[in-house]
């Protein structure tokens, strides 16, 4: 036989693999269009590894020049919005598409760290966020696995766009993780509501697994 499956280990690989795809394929058919022709959706942006010394160099000019930025207009809301996207992109360089999900190297997490940082400030400054950049928060926290920070960034997204049922399903499943029942409950009740009446079965079963299955599903979105 190829694989041995009477190893518990082994077992237990196989079973986290197909529970991976699982996920992504149901976000995808459920929430993004996956198979549509539609194109795009919120698994778009796990992209962005880079192998070539001068993207990096270029990424890491993009970061400097951002930085710049806010401290010659501290106040200016766009320019903490060009530090968000410059160290997520720093982020995205330092991070590897592998079977379990996006895994990032220790400078990866530094960017993702400073992309929550940046978020917080650039929320002190203005009164309607970005629900784009709200996105991006959301899975940086979310692969910091500081998952309360990720549900009040889905929330912020899904505030923006409300009739929309992805940005309410990946609050419900960020805050299912953060162990937040009550927000989640009422965020899944508000996606299934706005998703057609096909797709809830499978988009319900979906965003309950964020309960036994938080790293791996709330890291989805």
């Amino acid at each position: 036989m190829l694989f041995d499956l009477r190893s518990r280990g082994l077992r237990r690989t196989v079973q986290v693999v197909y529970l991976t795809l699982a996920i992504v394929f149901g976000l995808g058919l459920v929430l993004f269009g996956v198979g549509t022709g539609s194109g795009g959706g919120l698994l778009d942006a796990f992209t962005g590894n880079s192998s070539s010394n001068s993207q990096g160099s270029a990424i890491s000019q993009q970061e400097k020049t951002a930085l710049r930025q806010t401290k010659t207009r501290p106040t200016d809301p766009a320019a903490w919005a060009g530090l968000i996207n410059a160290r997520w992109a720093g982020a995205s360089a330092g991070s590897q598409q592998t079977t379990v999900g996006v895994q990032y190297s220790a400078k990866g997490k530094q960017e993702l760290a400073g992309t929550t940082q940046a978020w917080q400030r650039y929320l002190t400054l203005t009164k309607k966020p970005d629900p784009d950049l709200a996105i991006l928060a959301a899975r940086a926290y979310g692969f910091l696995g500081q998952y309360g920070g990720a549900a009040n960034a889905w929330e912020t997204e899904a505030q923006a766009n409300p009739n929309e049922a992805k940005g309410y399903a990946c609050l419900a499943m960020s805050a299912y993780a953060a162990k937040q029942t009550r927000k989640g409950d009422l965020a899944k009740a508000k996606a299934l509501a706005l998703s057609p009446k096909a797709t809830r079965k499978q988009l319900s079963s979906t965003v309950d697994s964020a309960k036994t299955q938080p790293t791996i599903v709330a890291q989805a979105c």
